[in-house]
């Protein structure tokens, strides 16, 4: 899973949150975000593109840091 963009992630299904480490050092969680969206992230071949054009767009999101 190698991107320029984000570190790692995880989903949470019982709370439907997809939480996403940066590169950066940064951490968010994206809130209410679906299953098959979080497949959709998992299987993306740019995190990167799939997190600004969908998840962004669609999900509010709280900053960890």
């Amino acid at each position: 899973m190698p991107s320029s963009v984000v570190d790692r992630y995880i989903y949470f299904p019982e709370t439907e949150i997809l939480r996403i480490a940066y590169q950066s050092g940064a951490v968010d969680d994206d809130l209410k975000v679906p299953l098959a969206v979080s497949e959709r992230f998992r299987q993306a071949r740019s995190k990167g593109r799939l997190l600004t054009a969908v998840i962004k767009r669609r999900y509010r999101f709280i900053k960890n840091n």
